[in-house]
């Protein structure tokens, strides 16, 4: 039997990004975000969902650029730092010690120790209540090379990405199928 619950966004786990961005003052900062996703594959476009109330929303407002970082299990705490407290107090960067790495294309810098980072330039923003959707096309994208394959794809097997569930932060387990897989002649045994 189903039953009614609270009004809430019950759409989990969601993925955790890292996004670092910058402001006219040139003073980088880090918000971490959980109200991400892909929006559009072509050209590649990424949604990033931020109350206005944030010190990050100035920043991508006055220079139109954010990088999203994909952070790993093995920075869970720094992850978790930069999301509940503000830049407007305190320097992430040197606070977790993470470290702020040039970008290409834009002016906010990468976080080296993600292993994936997007460069992206604002291209549209909606406001959706509570929150502002910033939608940012992605122009430049960042890999290590020890998480990439002989063809130059990521593999996914080589990365511990972080998932937000309902207040808590989960790493992903195994590979469960493969986009297409229902394709294939049906077994009832599997």
């Amino acid at each position: 039997m189903k039953v009614c619950t609270k009004l809430s966004t019950a759409l989990f786990p969601c993925p955790v990004v890292m996004v670092s961005c910058i402001g006219l003052s040139g003073k980088p900062n880090i918000i971490t975000l959980a109200w991400v996703g892909t929006v559009c594959s072509n050209p590649p476009m990424v949604g990033i969902g931020i109350n206005p109330k944030r010190y990050s929303f100035r920043l991508i407002e006055e220079t139109g650029e954010f990088v999203v970082n994909i952070p790993t299990k093995s920075i869970v705490k720094e992850v978790d730092f930069c999301g509940t407290v503000s830049g407007r107090e305190v320097d992430k960067f040197t606070e977790t010690r993470l470290t702020p790495y040039p970008s290409i294309k834009v002016r906010p810098p990468l976080i080296q120790e993600c292993p994936i980072n997007m460069e992206c330039v604002l291209r549209n923003r909606i406001l959706l209540g509570s929150h502002q959707l910033f939608i940012g096309e992605v122009i430049l994208v960042h890999a290590d090379e020890n998480i990439l394959d002989e063809r130059g794809d990521i593999n996914n097997t080589k990365i511990v990405p972080i998932a937000y569930n309902r207040r808590e932060y989960w790493n992903l387990g195994e590979r469960i199928g493969v986009h297409g897989f229902s394709k294939k002649p049906y077994d009832s045994s599997s």
